[in-house]
């Protein structure tokens, strides 16, 4: 790789600009359908050649160098940023994705980062694939106020022990609306199909999140992979599609500027919207009665690393309580860590039902990983419902 490639360790950081307002997810996971169905069971990632055990060794905490860190974009206080980098006398090399299949195919590609952030579900097929290095919480002293309070995330079906991974997020899918234009819903995501906002809804451009609200309203599960059930959720989303504006992940922006007035949403861009809205009470969150999928990012090293004792200290510098504090108020998103949950309630007094529970984390409501089958099953739903 050149020195020139924005992707190479050694590029130099270019001066920073205005800070974005914090949306998350303006492209997120949208298309992309080859690549789901290859790396279902973690065949979609396998390095050239296999990686030995002692490049999947437990890492230990120490500077070996800048960190080369790969998120979504502003996805990190930048004077989060500035203290790493003082306090331990390195950069911050930063590379962003707008889709965990972008942020895959870089992997694959040969890139090398210190520190990826997947959602659970691609935390999964990273650690099938062998393709994390182990992370010993020994090596994190503020690991026990994630490991010691959140007991959902000691052992977590996508990553047992959560021996490759350290939760960085939580959150969960909703609707959000305009009160000022269409006043009180009725807690459903039949609201979705409300007369009073035809013509001006949008669904998240994303095929789970889609295909798991449908599955929801009909009573299914949020992943199925059933060729059969999934003609039923495209079925009824065909009634839904002639009533959208469109398919969008920019939430808060088309609530904002009135291009929607009622989006499915994620409740952390909802949170993050709080920072923009001059009147937050015109706005609503829920988070419907059939169900609403829950999420989680994950801290996690790539096997082929060039730094990972740097990236060991990020990690633990991020789990400290001030820092932990900072980014919740950032990004708008919820971090699982003891002692910050008034932080984010506080931020989200508007919107209580962007909170996520012990019990919303064990309501297994999570999108998980199928077999090929189901997932060109629901790759063709999505096609489907996206042609309309």
């Amino acid at each position: 790789m050149s020195p020139d490639h924005p992707d190479h360790p050694d590029h130099p950081e270019p001066p920073p600009g205005p800070v974005a307002p914090p949306g998350r997810r303006a492209v997120l996971r949208a298309g992309a359908v080859g690549l789901l169905g290859a790396a279902a069971t973690g065949c979609g990632f396998l390095p050239a050649k296999k990686p030995d055990a002692k490049a999947l060794a437990p890492v230990r905490a120490r500077v070996d160098g800048d960190l080369v860190y790969f998120n979504w974009a502003d996805f990190v206080d930048p004077s989060v940023f500035k203290g790493f980098e003082k306090e331990y006398g390195v950069r911050v090399v930063q590379s962003n994705f707008d889709s965990m299949e972008g942020m895959v195919a870089k992997l694959n590609a040969g890139n090398r980062y210190d520190i990826v952030f997947p959602t659970a579900k691609w935390a999964q097929r990273l650690v099938r694939g062998g393709r994390l290095r182990r992370i010993n919480h020994a090596q994190l002293p503020h690991a026990q106020a994630v490991f010691g309070t959140y007991d959902y995330f000691a052992d977590p079906w996508y990553d047992p022990g959560s021996a490759h991974t350290v939760p960085f997020t939580v959150y969960k899918t909703g609707i959000g609306w305009r009160r000022d234009r269409i006043g009180e819903l009725t807690g459903s995501w039949r609201d979705l199909w409300s007369d009073r906002a035809k013509g001006k809804v949008f669904l998240l451009d994303d095929r789970d999140e889609v295909l798991g609200m449908g599955a929801l309203e009909l009573g299914l599960d949020v992943s199925t992979g059933d060729a059969r059930e999934l003609d039923r959720v495209t079925s009824l989303l065909g009634t839904l599609r002639p009533r959208l504006r469109g398919f969008s992940s920019d939430s808060y922006n088309n609530l904002l500027n009135g291009n929607a007035v009622m989006t499915q949403a994620w409740s952390g861009d909802m949170a993050a919207m709080l920072n923009q809205a001059k009147d937050p009470s015109v706005f609503g969150f829920q988070a419907p009665k059939e169900g609403t999928p829950i999420n989680s990012d994950c801290y996690a090293i790539p096997w082929n690393a060039p730094h990972p004792g740097t990236a060991m200290l990020f990690i633990d510098y991020m789990l400290r309580p001030e820092n932990v504090r900072k980014n919740i108020e950032y990004i708008g998103y919820p971090m699982p860590v003891a002692g910050s949950e008034k932080t984010y309630a506080e931020l989200v007094k508007p919107f209580p039902q962007c909170l996520v529970t012990e019990d919303d984390l064990k309501a297994d409501l999570y999108f998980r990983n199928g077999g090929r089958a189901a997932e060109d099953a629901r790759d063709t739903a999505w096609t489907h419902v996206k042609a309309g």
